[in-house]
């Protein structure tokens, strides 16, 4: 049985009826829900409004959608809304980002669903777009996204500029509208960080930052280009990527006393503060407030850099007009961020430490002063780098020889120098036996494969065991009378070498195996004649990358009469940018010859009486080069036991040469490999003292041995004796 007032459906009561309800239902979303709902005609006017926030609703009546919301892309929501009254397809939850007209506060995230709304016979009347507020919901996820960016960004890099940048270029402008991270002065230099509290006398130095665009050109309008300085620091800071874009920020400050700085980094504690023209503490900052003057900063965090009760930096973060002030949410996630930064941070400032370190160690153990050398003028140039196994050395050899080496040690910190040191030092042993540089380099092979041995027996648990040993050298010895060069290598880059004419000269070393190589191919010289004025190139890999690197150096050399210094400057400069990432070394020498007047040679017969006719060629030589008694009457003997030996127990012919320079040179040449040893005679013994006197009375002495025999040579200390001091010899 009906209910009164009701009627079967499609009857005038029952219509009637369903007319009311439609009505009372409109009635109650439009003054209930809590979605925000909008009728549009086809012009997209506004006939009736649900809106999300409190104001008079019959003012906007009449309006347009986007004259009712001031939206961040309104021309992209028009299009959304004329598509949907176009072809009938709805839209759902599309994003949107703006506020109403007469709102206040900052830029809401919403969500707008559009239906079309069409007439009995199917004709588009309207649109109806439902607007939902997920500002919370979109603040989550960004917090979320932002913190993934964090931790998929912090930390895969060991310099600390690259870390603090990769972590403001996570939150610019996902999380924030500005970032600054500032790092304790020392820890950059690898320093360990002090606990905290920060000291008032402590630098900090900015290590990234990045911000808005636009700023720099309201600076120029007003006229304020004085950027804000301090004691060291540079003039001013930039940030947005090196755009040109944005407020300055010292480049290095101490915290002024009562501030958000000062006291996050006395407690280690997190601080917020609201930014506005009466904040107390910016008059004590006027860098501080310069900065939030020029970014029209509303809203500061400031987020200590701690490790373990220790201060690495500090981290300040910025909100800006249009943007909520921060909130607790916030605090969890800047504290979150922070934690990984700090801990990328000490890893890269560890890193540093040890390079620091191994590039002490490198610095040391590289010659310090190449000093003189005969007949030869050399000049280098060390580019700093990672790598700290990149070694040079120039060595005297006898006879007014000098030996020339390069290498490099692959790796990275204090370990490689190490290597690099024990190389260096069995390169200098090697090279006092005055062994032919492919023996030197057999030798050497040797003591690398003892290293490799010695590093494969550690125990498993050491992290060396896992570091592959690989290293390259080069050894040329040049020889002033002979004019020539022999260069052996070992997987190094052969020399470039430029002749006094500014052309390159051919040069074809053999390439042998690397050090620690488990090729046991022997090493093969090459012989190189050289001309006097000649240019060699002794170089590390990392100035030959790329194509067209050896023809860049032999422009940068051809010109041999400049000064060798200002040769290794121009190797520098004709190197493309990044060219040498892991360091570089660079060796150059410029041959000369012996001149005449410093050096006199015989030949003498090989009989008994050829030690008295040498001690008179030599006393009249010194004589003539007004050296003193003491020094003639030493050579005497020298020469005397020298010439003694070789009659006695040598073969034809004999060779008689002195040489005069920062030491006094003496060499005796016969065609005999027999080596002579030093013998300790006893008191009753009639001979064996020869050598035995020659060792007291000269600096240095020993054999060097050659295809066409030997040569016994004593060096001796001497005043030092000016070009135009001695006279012509014979």
């Amino acid at each position: 049985m009906a209910d009164a007032g009701t009627g079967p459906p499609g009857s005038r009561v029952w219509d009637k009826a369903a007319e009311g309800l439609g009505e009372a239902l409109l009635n109650a979303l439009f003054d209930q829900s809590a979605v925000g709902l909008h009728v549009l005609d086809t012009d997209l006017r506004l006939v009736r409004v649900n809106l999300l926030y409190d104001s008079p609703v019959d003012p906007l009546l009449g309006l347009r959608f986007d004259e009712v919301y001031i939206l961040e892309a309104p021309r992209e929501a028009e299009e959304l809304l004329r598509g949907v009254l176009r072809t009938g397809v709805s839209v759902v939850d599309h994003l949107v980002h703006g506020r109403g007209t007469d709102a206040t506060g900052p830029v809401r995230s919403m969500t707008v669903s559009v239906y079309r709304l069409d007439d009995a016979e199917g004709l588009p009347i309207g649109l109806l777009a439902a607007v939902v507020d997920v500002t919370l919901q979109e603040k989550e996820r960004a917090r979320e996204r932002c913190l993934t960016a964090v931790r998929e960004h912090v930390g895969s890099s060991l310099d600390v500029a690259t870390t603090c940048q990769a972590f403001v270029d996570a939150v610019v402008p996902q999380f924030v509208d500005f970032a600054v991270i500032e790092v304790v002065d020392d820890v950059l230099r690898g320093a360990d960080p002090p606990l905290g509290p920060l000291g008032p006398d402590v630098p900090l130095r900015r290590a990234a930052g990045t911000g808005f665009r636009g700023l720099a050109a309201e600076e120029e309008e007003t006229g304020d280009e004085d950027p804000s300085s301090d004691e060291g620091g540079d003039a001013a800071y930039v940030p947005g990527g090196g755009d040109g874009q944005g407020p300055h920020v010292p480049e290095l400050r101490r915290l002024v006393p009562r501030t958000p700085y000062a006291l996050a980094a006395a407690d280690l504690g997190v601080r917020v503060a609201p930014l506005g023209g009466d904040t107390p503490w910016l008059d004590a900052d006027p860098d501080a407030a310069r900065l939030i003057e020029a970014t029209c900063a509303h809203s500061l965090m400031v987020v200590p850099l701690t490790l373990r009760g220790s201060l690495l930096g500090l981290l300040s973060l910025y909100r800006c007009e249009g943007t909520a002030p921060f909130d607790e949410d916030d605090v969890e996630l800047a504290t979150a961020a922070a934690t990984r930064v700090a801990l990328s941070i000490d890893n890269a400032r560890r890193f540093e430490r040890d390079h620091v370190i191994a590039s002490m160690v490198q610095r040391r153990l590289l010659p310090q002063d190449q000093g003189h050398r005969t007949a030869i003028d050399t000049a280098h140039v060390l580019l700093a780098g990672r790598n700290s196994g990149s070694w040079f050395d120039t060595i005297p050899l006898s006879g007014g020889r000098t030996a020339l080496v390069i290498g490099t040690v692959a790796g990275r910190g204090l370990q490689t120098a190490i290597v690099m040191g024990q190389l260096r030092t069995v390169i200098h042993a090697l090279a006092g036996l005055d062994l032919e540089p492919d023996e030197v380099l057999a030798r050497l092979q040797d003591t690398a494969d003892r290293l490799a041995a010695e590093r494969a027996a550690l125990p498993p648990g050491d992290s060396l065991q896992q570091e592959t040993l690989t290293a390259t050298c080069m050894y040329g010895v040049y020889d002033p009378f002979a004019r020539t060069c022999t260069i052996a290598r070992a997987n190094h880059p052969g020399p470039v070498v430029i002749g006094p004419d500014g052309s390159p000269v051919d040069t074809d070393v053999p390439e042998g195996p690397g050090l620690f190589a488990v090729d046991a191919a022997p090493f093969a010289p090459a012989v190189i004649p050289l001309q006097e004025g000649s240019v060699l190139a002794f170089f590390t890999a990392s100035f030959v990358s790329g194509a067209g690197s050896t023809s860049r150096m032999e422009e940068a050399l051809a010109h041999p009469e400049t000064p060798l210094q200002a040769l290794c400057d121009n190797v520098v400069y004709s190197l493309p940018r990044n060219s040498h990432p892991d360091g570089a070394a660079l060796l150059l020498a410029r041959t000369g010859t012996v001149s005449a007047h410093r050096v006199a040679t015989w030949q003498l017969d090989h009989d008994r009486t050829t030690p008295k006719v040498a001690r008179a060629l030599v006393r009249e030589q010194l004589e003539a080069w007004k050296l003193d008694e003491d020094t003639v009457y030493a050579t005497e003997l020298i020469v005397s036991e020298l010439i003694t030996n070789a009659v006695r127990y040598g073969t034809p012919p004999l060779q008689l040469r002195l040489l005069l320079d920062r030491t006094l040179t003496c060499e005796v040449h016969d065609s005999s490999s027999v080596a002579p040893h030093l013998r300790h005679a006893r008191t009753v013994d009639e001979g064996g003292r020869g050598l035995y006197i020659v060792s007291q009375l000269a600096s240095h002495w020993g054999t060097r041995f050659s295809r066409e025999g030997k040569a016994l040579w004593t060096e001796q200390d001497v005043p030092r004796v000016e070009e135009g001091q001695e006279a012509e010899g014979p």
